[in-house]
């Protein structure tokens, strides 16, 4: 299996084209959502931004450490 590979003539067009795309998401959110979305950005419970910094943490090293497929050089 070849390590590197170039892209070819149609994938560097396309890249180009969508590089310059407004990025929009696909579908507005649900009401569910969009109150899931305001109740997370309302969270004033220490111990709850506690428990999400904590977790960003934990996956972080996660990431930093993974071995094997999805490492990055």
């Amino acid at each position: 299996m070849e390590d590197r590979t170039e892209p070819d003539e149609a994938t560097l067009e396309s890249d180009d084209s969508d590089a310059g795309r407004e990025h929009v998401a696909d579908r507005v959110p649900t009401d569910d959502e969009e109150r899931a979305a305001d109740e997370e950005f309302a969270a004033e419970d220490p111990q709850e931004r506690q428990d999400v910094a904590r977790h960003e943490k934990e996956m972080m090293e996660i990431g930093a450490n993974v071995k094997g497929e999805g490492e990055i050089d």
